[in-house]
């Protein structure tokens, strides 16, 4: 493949259906944090489920249908709601492979960056973290015991991503693109677009227990600011996960919008 693809490269990368992640490793938690914290982040047209619940996971992807050497990501989550259908909308994602990144913001608007990620386990004992600019702003500990801290977290977390069903997992992210003159009255090249997409996931695996969180609060990675009131639980799996095209559900007004966008930048002063 050259600079300029031919009609049959574009047409096999325009056929491209999903996005696959094979015998991915991955450690989901799911914290109770304050009512005020969630309707503060969340942008509208998205509104609070009546839990204010984030979710957080650290994943190693060995093998995907789009890259030969698989990484690992992480990601943080509200548990949010549009037009009455749940979903988790995401407030960062850090990850270590650039077109994972670049892929990820452009088609889908998650915010992605680069960073340091990692996920190891030993026993029943399993951590992670995401770390960038030598921040290890995010960091579990999980053990699993098979006794997570709510009873209610396992139907919580089948809820959210359903484990071997059709229907999938709700993701709702902001794709926009800061216009060049940056101007009070085009901030964007078009409206703030709400993308709906959803993932499957079948794991073989599934292991449940609790999990203790460390966030180290800074101004590019501020996951510090989704204050854990209760550990909820934590489950690790392992198996196939399916990201699948997504639709534009709404679009937003560009001034609205503004303070939330910049999810995937990090400013400095």
């Amino acid at each position: 493949m050259g600079f300029v693809k031919s009609n049959e490269e574009l047409a096999q990368m325009i056929a491209r259906e999903s996005w696959a992640y094979y015998d991915a490793e991955m450690l989901f938690l799911a914290w109770e944090t304050k009512p005020q914290i969630v309707e503060r982040l969340l942008p509208p047209p998205l509104k609070p489920t009546k839990e204010p619940i984030a979710i957080a996971f650290v994943g190693r992807y060995p093998r995907t249908n789009f890259e030969p050497s698989g990484f690992d990501e992480a990601a943080l989550f509200l548990w949010a709601e549009f037009s009455g259908e749940k979903g988790i909308y995401c407030l960062s994602m850090p990850v270590e492979y650039d077109i994972a990144m670049a892929a990820g913001r452009e088609i889908y608007g998650f915010p992605k960056k680069m960073a340091n990620v990692e996920l190891k386990r030993s026993g029943d004992s399993v951590t992670g973290w995401a770390e960038r600019y030598g921040v290890r702003f995010f960091e579990v500990k999980a053990k699993l015991d098979g006794k997570p801290r709510s009873e209610n977290f396992q139907n919580l977390i089948t809820e959210i991503f359903p484990f071997n069903e059709e229907r999938g997992a709700v993701n709702y992210n902001f794709k926009n693109f800061p216009a060049p003159t940056m101007s009070p009255e085009g901030v964007f090249d078009y409206n703030p677009r709400l993308v709906k997409t959803t993932a499957t996931f079948r794991p073989h695996k599934i292991e449940w227990g609790n999990a203790e969180v460390k966030f180290i609060p800074n101004d590019h990675d501020p996951w510090a600011e989704v204050e854990v009131v209760r550990v909820l639980g934590a489950v690790y799996t392992v198996g196939n996960n399916v990201l699948l095209k997504g639709d534009v559900v709404a679009e937003v007004e560009q001034i609205a919008f503004a303070p939330y966008a910049f999810l995937k930048w990090d400013i400095w002063p």
